[in-house]
């Protein structure tokens, strides 16, 4: 497995992350994190995953179908899910994965949600030190503020080459809609860091797929998840061996 070798030249961290809780520090409200003053940072560690999804969990299974056959040894310690009712918690119980469903309530705030969504967090971890754990959007539905994903190192899968079609409201048919509309010859799935915006982080990792005369919004949408369920687990493996750098 890839080992993270953390190494501080020069100074210390100001405030170290406890092992039991999240780098939020929850008590002085979401997005205060322990200051760190470091000159330089390798990394040393062994990599574990934490998936969120609010979907049936297509792309999730293949995950796991790649972690039960082993050509994926990342660890994942458990999935986080927004509603009872979503296919991904029962893939994830077939598997032996942890569930942690956390319900966002009418009127609460986005600060309030992402507390509880840190305790789940920290519980799923249980004492795997915070830096060591990578969360895995798979479907996710809920746009996380610059706070969260400053905190967390968190991959996504977007359906569509990016920095096309992306931002608030293109998911899911939305987005082939929108690239069957352009005329565009081709199509595909990127896979990107999450940043403060939405679908404007870091991309890693980008595979095409042909856009048909034929096609509908529903046979382009399998066309490109063929690819997430193949290059998602193999972008994990990838961070895991040290072969992509977050």
């Amino acid at each position: 497995m890839f080992l993270l070798v953390v190494c501080l030249l020069g100074s210390q961290i100001s405030a170290k992350t406890n092992t039991k809780h999240s780098p939020l520090l929850l008590g002085e409200g979401v997005g205060v994190r322990a200051k760190q003053t470091t000159h330089k940072t390798c990394y040393h560690t062994l990599m574990f995953f934490i998936a969120l999804s609010s979907s049936r969990g297509t792309t999730f299974q293949a995950i796991l179908d790649r972690i039960a056959d082993g050509s994926l040894t990342m660890k994942c310690l458990g999935l986080v899910t927004d509603r009872s009712d979503r296919g991904c918690i029962d893939k994830a119980k077939a598997a032996n994965i942890p569930v942690s469903i956390v319900e966002r309530v009418s009127g609460e705030s986005k600060e309030d949600y992402e507390r509880k969504l840190n305790r789940a967090i920290d519980e799923l971890r249980d004492n795997v030190p915070s830096d060591d754990v990578l969360l895995a959007a798979v479907g996710w539905m809920w746009i996380l503020s610059p706070n969260f994903t400053k905190a967390w190192r968190i991959i996504n899968v977007h359906p569509a080459l990016l920095p096309k079609y992306g931002g608030k409201g293109m998911y899911g048919h939305h987005v082939h809609d929108a690239v069957l509309a352009s005329g565009d010859k081709e199509s595909g799935v990127s896979i990107h860091l999450m940043d403060h915006g939405v679908d404007t982080g870091k991309i890693l990792l980008q595979k095409t797929c042909p856009v048909l005369p034929d096609d509908t919004p529903e046979t382009l949408q399998a066309r490109v998840q063929e690819l997430e369920k193949e290059w998602y687990p193999r972008v994990l493996q990838m961070i895991e061996r040290g072969e992509m750098k977050l």
